[in-house]
């Protein structure tokens, strides 16, 4: 089984298990994940500050015979787990509606288990006290994003969706200062272009508030505060009623901590609502 593992899965699965050399190649590893072929063994035992020894023990500890054999692997590339791939295990046929929703609510429980409710409300305060917040999803995280977004701009001005659909990503990101929050949905099959923003708005100063299905990544690594979510066992679609109850929380958490400013921003909303007269009254 750990043969067909992508290598970031691999690493996850083992994590709370490594020594602290190890962990320092784990961390480089993955923040040079998409480009590792361009290393040697050596250059990546220089980037943790570690040996080349201990490098190849590493590898050998993930499964692979020597960093050859490591190479060989990433050449070949392991996909992401895609619906289609579920669709081929599985069929067409879905699972029981009750089955279904007991899959959810195992989801929400997971979270329940693994959240606190001092990291919660540590991630409000950084949000609340943020000059502006900036989020930011794609494909599958782009949902909660866009949630994040309309919820936290009720409650604060300078709200921001990073990837809004205008083309105007770099202009957005070149606002990005210190003193600024980064709110990121990272969902499996992630894309390339996620790292590079994460990366642009640490470097320019953001906190990082980081909602994931992965445990350890290179952007966990960079997150001030990491929510993590898993996506549903082996159904055909990933379910994101996890991050979506989430989301809700940390607004709910944020409003508490303004109240007073929050109502006044709330009520002028609704003032201008009123003007526009936009809304359907309640059935």
């Amino acid at each position: 089984m750990t043969k067909t593992l992508p290598l970031r899965e691999r690493i996850q699965s083992q994590y709370a298990a490594l020594s602290l050399v190890d962990r320092k190649l784990a961390d480089v590893v993955l923040a040079h994940e998409k480009d590792l072929l361009a290393y040697s063994a050596t250059e990546l035992a220089a980037f943790a500050g570690v040996s080349k020894a201990s490098t190849a023990r590493f590898f050998k500890r993930l499964g692979f015979a020597d960093f050859q054999a490591f190479r060989q692997h990433q050449r070949k590339g392991v996909p992401q787990p895609s619906p289609l791939a579920h669709l081929v295990q599985q069929g067409t046929r879905p699972s029981p509606l009750q089955q279904h929703i007991a899959q959810d609510a195992q989801q929400l429980q997971a979270l329940a288990d693994s959240l606190t409710d001092t990291r919660a409300q540590q991630a409000a305060k950084l949000l609340v006290g943020a000059r502006r917040v900036w989020v930011v999803g794609y494909r599958n995280g782009y949902m909660a994003a866009f949630y994040a977004q309309a919820l936290l701009s009720q409650l604060r001005a300078d709200v921001h969706l990073l990837n809004e659909g205008s083309g105007e990503d770099a202009e957005l990101l070149a606002d990005i200062q210190r003193g600024d929050v980064l709110l990121a949905m990272d969902f499996r099959r992630r894309t390339r272009r996620l790292s590079q923003v994460v990366g642009i708005a640490c470097d320019a100063g953001a906190a990082l508030v980081l909602v994931s299905d992965a445990r350890v990544s290179a952007l966990a690594a960079r997150a001030q505060a990491l929510f993590i979510c898993p996506p549903q066992g082996e159904a055909i679609f990933d379910s994101y009623v996890g991050a979506i109850s989430l989301i809700n929380y940390l607004a709910t958490a944020a409003l508490a901590q303004l109240p007073k400013k929050a109502r006044a921003r709330m009520a002028a909303i609704e003032q201008v609502h009123a003007q526009l007269d936009d809304l359907e009254p309640s059935l």
